[in-house]
């Protein structure tokens, strides 16, 4: 029996890498998987696969970026299944610009897919754990977000989709504060793979026969899968980036320094304080990440 038997979960934007994969290891560890995905073709494509290896899927074409796809897939788990035990919301497009060229629809339309796409589908999963709770059930919900190191560090080029990513971090920590008496937990990953999305960044990149593909979206898939399943319950409001055979733990913003006056400050108290404030660190542009 895998780690996962018996439970529903629901992955949104399926039908292709990093939520194909992470659908495939959900459906591997027991779970009955419904593939959302607006590609209907390729949902049914991950489904039938699914099927093939002698799991359990089913196929949400909604747009979960409304909250009425977002309702309605989560209704389908529930009808489907009688329960819902794991949410991974990995749907995203990208609409990269320089934030004065950027047009207000790749503007809307990468805050609505990735930021409102997490946050409805968290609205009506979490309203129905909290509905479990109240009724004297104890619900064990997982919810598994999807950031982005461009969001965590602020890539230039992607104002629309750093912002959203960013949000979608503090949105973890917040859903996992307000979720916990419920039995839920709520994490997220930042992942490094090979999608649509990153094809371009990473050309030449291929890995050489017979040699780990560091790339490959299966990479991320096994560390979904463990935040879905028992062993983490007491995991929740955390940060992974996941790359290759790494799983790197993220701390967010912290405390660097402090310092304090009499009263209200001037200006020229601060810029006579500068350097003091910025003693261990460069007041410029923050480290692009970890190790740079």
């Amino acid at each position: 029996m895998g780690s996962l038997e018996g439970k529903s979960a629901i992955v949104t934007g399926s039908g292709r890498g990093i939520g194909r994969a992470e659908a495939l290891a959900l459906a591997a560890e027991g779970a009955a998987v419904i593939v959302n995905d607006v590609d209907a073709d390729q949902a049914e494509a991950v489904a039938a696969e699914i099927e093939a290896a002698g799991g359990q899927a089913s196929v949400s074409t909604e747009d979960v970026s409304t909250w009425a796809g977002a309702e309605a897939v989560v209704e389908q788990a529930l009808g489907e299944h009688g329960r819902l035990d794991v949410l991974v919301n990995n749907a995203g497009i990208l609409r990269d610009a320089m934030s004065f060229s950027m047009t207000e629809a790749d503007w809307d339309d990468v805050i609505r897919v990735h930021l409102k796409g997490h946050a409805a589908t968290s609205h009506f999963a979490g309203a129905h754990w909290r509905a479990r709770a109240k009724a004297g059930e104890q619900p064990s919900g997982r919810i598994i977000n999807t950031t982005s190191e461009s969001g965590l560090y602020g890539l230039a080029g992607q104002v629309n989709y750093a912002t959203a990513k960013a949000g979608i971090a503090a949105m973890t920590i917040v859903l996992g504060r307000e979720l916990r008496k419920y039995g839920v937990t709520v994490n997220a990953i930042a992942p490094r793979a090979r999608t649509r999305m990153t094809e371009t960044v990473l050309a030449g990149l291929e890995p050489e026969e017979g040699r780990f593909d560091e790339w490959d979206p299966a990479n991320i898939a096994p560390v979904v899968a463990w935040l879905a399943g028992d062993d983490a319950a007491d995991v929740s409001g955390q940060v992974f980036v996941v790359f290759a055979n790494r799983l790197h733990l993220m701390d967010g913003w912290d405390l660097a320094n402090t310092i304090e006056t009499e009263g209200r400050w001037t200006v020229g108290e601060l810029r006579a304080r500068k350097t003091e404030l910025f003693a261990d660190r460069s007041p410029g542009l923050p480290r692009m990440g970890f190790g740079s």
